[in-house]
């Protein structure tokens, strides 16, 4: 039997993001999924050292790795479409289920349960709500660097996401927010001095 799990998840990099935006620079799922493991796993760091937290890393990261798996069967949808309506959100979320069931069977049996624990990741833990966060940093990061670019596609989508992160309430992404966050919005000479 063969197992294609690998050979679908090394497909990421064919799935472009901002599909209905036009993007000086173009971000496939692979790149936006390293970028969201990097945020995610300094936010469990943060948790953990500066606020005596008891995150997983490696769960926190393996939740940021295959956040986005079931688009290598899916595509991204863009956002404007996936949440029209409940009745969309919801199907979406069928659809999604479907996909990553589909990709959990093509390992080996041996392997299937250990990886549908980050596939389907536990929702209510806290490695998933700091995943989630960056999941909204990685983003907001691509729209600081479009508008930096004097993208103003990206104006709009920088705002909403920025409503978004300034909800955030766990300590780790807050402390992010505050203090590592605003580091994007530079220069390199800025960031050299």
């Amino acid at each position: 039997m063969d197992h294609d799990f690998y050979a679908y998840m090394g497909r990421m990099k064919y799935i472009r993001r901002w599909a209905l935006m036009h993007s000086t620079v173009d971000e496939n799922i692979m790149e936006h999924s390293w970028e969201v493991a990097e945020i995610a796993h300094a936010l469990a760091l943060i948790e953990n050292e500066m606020f005596g937290g008891k995150v997983d890393l490696y769960r926190t990261l393996c939740y940021a790795v295959y956040h986005e798996a079931s688009e290598v069967v899916t595509g991204d949808l863009p956002t404007p479409i996936k949440y029209f309506n409940e009745h969309i959100r919801s199907a979406y979320k069928d659809l999604e289920a479907l996909s990553c069931r589909k990709l959990v069977d093509k390992l080996p049996e041996e392997l299937r349960e250990s990886y549908a624990s980050f596939i389907f990741p536990d929702e209510k833990s806290i490695e998933y709500r700091l995943m989630k966060c960056a999941d909204r940093f990685a983003a907001y990061v691509k729209c600081v660097e479009e508008v930096k670019s004097g993208n103003r596609e990206f104006v709009k989508a920088k705002e909403t996401i920025g409503k978004d992160i300034e909800g955030m309430q766990e300590k780790s992404c807050v402390y992010f927010r505050e203090n590592i966050l605003p580091s994007f919005e530079k220069t390199l000479d800025e960031l050299d001095r």
